[in-house]
């Protein structure tokens, strides 16, 4: 029996199932199916004799039986599971902690089943998680594998000398004295045993595969202004996707006082194109579907085919703290030491800082089908003056001072987000003036988010600090 008070065990009970932890009232396979989907996970533990409801059950057991439960576990698996098993005592009842560590070398198996944890629940792994799995608990990536179909005189001698030049001038990786460039390649991993690798023939192949980047200037979902498909190595293909884009986006002139004018696009381009970057850099290269870029009046959408890699969730991406994940780790490595990336696993939050100067642009992350979609979302600006029939709600038509009473007054009676201010103000989307209010009264510790670790949360809310509630006590 553990010596754990049963608190211990309460505590996790009352917290109910999770990413870590499975409720089972007996030992059967699908508590070995739990083992394993955690050892491929995080770890976690099973609790045996609790229903799925958080009711304690109990089990019986004889002299041997958790002897015997761990045979049958070990036996189960592969490579073998050997999980640490506790029996506790509470309130009369017996309950069984089996627990296994996440496992160093995946995917583990039962019966050639394998399995993952997502939330509360197993999911079978299918053929291309398994295959990731393998390479990631080796630390290696798909693109680091021979073109075997391949070989060297594959290879553009002008792209790769284009790479080496860059890479000299980025300073960010010593070539050494060495002047052959295959020798250079072949230091840095992008040839083995005198064969590309498929990140070689990616990035500095004469015939490049056919991986597209499609890209569409629309009118309507329906209506196509221009439309050009990319076909190329990838540095080539990512500076002609950006020049389309940039050819198809307005922009503005702004004057500061002084004979100099400056440039102002719709959206800011560094933020474009760390996205176009992004989705070129971590796409799943063995699904042939395309890199799928469409430019409306109002929005743009950069979407990459490949779902998220290495566990990465939404939610991590919404944060400024997330691993770095990596599905192509050589490719990644050219778009490093060329400067086209900054760091692995720094690309949203550079994207979100970029924003910070354009708050009529909302970003954001999502799931679609069998990739990610990434969308810049412009809001409705209204113009400054409002002819004397519109809604005197309206926010762009107050003065900022008014619109700034008025946003502490409505998040003084609840906790509410931007598109239930603006609603209540009158708009049907969200104003750059009213984002630029709500900037100001964070900086000024007016409000607060409800989720501060997740600036772009489709939850976010914001909440009245006591020195917004003083702040209002003093105005009234």
């Amino acid at each position: 029996m553990s010596n754990y008070p049963p608190y211990h065990l309460l505590q996790l009970i009352s917290s109910g199932e999770s990413q870590s932890l499975e409720f089972k009232s007996s030992f059967d396979k699908s508590c070995i199916e739990s083992l394993v989907a955690f050892a491929n996970t995080q770890g976690g533990s099973v609790l045996v004799g609790i229903s799925d409801a958080g009711r304690l059950t109990g089990v019986m057991l004889g002299k041997e039986t958790l002897n015997e439960w761990m045979g049958q576990v070990k036996q189960a698996t592969t490579p073998s599971l050997i999980p640490d098993i506790l029996s506790h005592v509470i309130d009369g009842k017996t309950i069984v902690q089996i627990r296994v560590d996440e496992f160093p070398v995946k995917p583990v198996n039962t019966k050639g089943r394998y399995y993952k944890r997502i939330a509360s629940s197993n999911h079978a792994l299918v053929l291309k998680e398994i295959s990731d799995l393998y390479l990631q608990s080796l630390q290696l990536s798909w693109d680091a594998n021979i073109c075997i179909h391949s070989d060297i005189h594959a290879l553009d001698p002008v792209k790769i000398e284009g790479f080496l030049n860059r890479v000299k001038e980025s300073g960010r990786f010593d070539l050494g004295h060495q002047d052959q460039p295959l020798a250079i390649l072949q230091k840095l991993n992008y040839i083995q045993q005198t064969q590309p690798t498929w990140a070689a023939m990616l990035l500095f192949a004469r015939e490049p595969f056919r991986h597209h980047v499609h890209i569409g200037r629309f009118k309507t979902p329906t209506h196509i202004i221009d439309d050009r498909q990319f076909t190329d190595t990838l540095f080539e293909v990512t500076e002609q996707a950006m020049k389309f884009i940039v050819s198809h986006i307005s922009v503005a002139f702004e004057f500061n006082g002084t004979i100099q004018r400056k440039e102002r696009f719709a959206y800011p381009l560094p933020a474009l194109r760390e996205a176009l970057v992004n989705a070129i850099v971590h796409r799943d290269y063995t699904d042939g579907s395309d890199i799928q870029i469409k430019i409306f009046d109002n929005s743009i959408t950069i979407f990459s085919p490949g779902s998220l890699y290495g566990g990465l969730t939404l939610d991590d991406l919404q944060s400024d703290h997330y691993p770095s994940r990596l599905r192509n780790k050589l490719i990644a490595e050219a778009f490093y030491l060329t400067s086209n990336i900054e760091k692995y696993g720094s690309g949203f939050i550079r994207i979100r800082k970029e924003l910070t100067d354009y708050p009529e642009v909302q970003f954001e992350i999502s799931q679609c089908g069998n990739g990610i979609l990434l969308t810049f979302r412009r809001n409705e600006i209204q113009p400054e003056s409002q002819p004397e029939s519109q809604p005197e709600s309206q926010p762009e038509s107050q003065p900022e001072s008014n619109l700034k009473n008025r946003t502490l007054t409505l998040i003084q009676r609840e906790e509410i987000g931007k598109q239930q201010i603006s609603q209540a103000l009158g708009q049907k989307n969200v104003s750059g003036q009213l984002n630029h209010v709500i900037r100001k009264l964070l900086e000024a510790e007016l409000i607060e988010m409800t989720i501060p670790d997740k600036p772009q949360s489709s939850k976010q809310r914001y909440r009245l600090t006591a020195k917004g509630q003083s702040f209002l006590q003093q105005k009234s």
